[in-house]
């Protein structure tokens, strides 16, 4: 499932978390058919916060763009993330909102994803939906 991450270690041990976490972020993107700039700086901003290196940001993006086309599941984008304490999750959470939220709306596809994201990290309802009215109004 993550060989194509173990075949070409991007950062060391936090590889596999920081990749999946890259691929769910795009697939966030993508939902809504309109992956663009603003989406991939974001994408590139939650990666530093999470531990990725600035020198392999870009490949790590490339390379969870490409695990992400071949994915089918996204249970199997958060099987790593939902291992995480609550700080780094409340992270990529903000991280999904804000991607969302980038022009400016939230269609039902997203709200729908983010529900089944919340329950694939174990993460309260409650707590996505303080995250998502707080990024909703900036």
């Amino acid at each position: 499932m993550f060989g194509l991450f173990k075949k070409n270690k991007i950062i060391g041990s936090n590889n596999d978390l920081i990749a999946m976490t890259a691929a769910l972020l795009i697939h966030a993107a993508k939902i809504d058919q309109n992956y663009e700039n603003n989406e991939k700086n974001i994408i590139k901003k939650t990666l530093l916060q999470i531990g990725a290196e600035e020198k392999d940001v870009d490949k790590i993006i490339n390379k969870a763009e490409k695990y992400e086309n071949e994915s089918n599941q996204i249970l199997e984008l958060t099987k790593e993330i939902k291992k995480t304490d609550k700080n780094f999750k409340i992270k990529v959470i903000e991280a999904l909102w804000n991607i969302i939220y980038s022009d400016g709306k939230a269609d039902i596809y997203e709200n729908s994803l983010m529900r089944r994201l919340a329950g694939l990290m174990y993460v309260d309802d409650k707590l996505v939906g303080q995250i998502k009215e707080k990024i909703k109004s900036r």
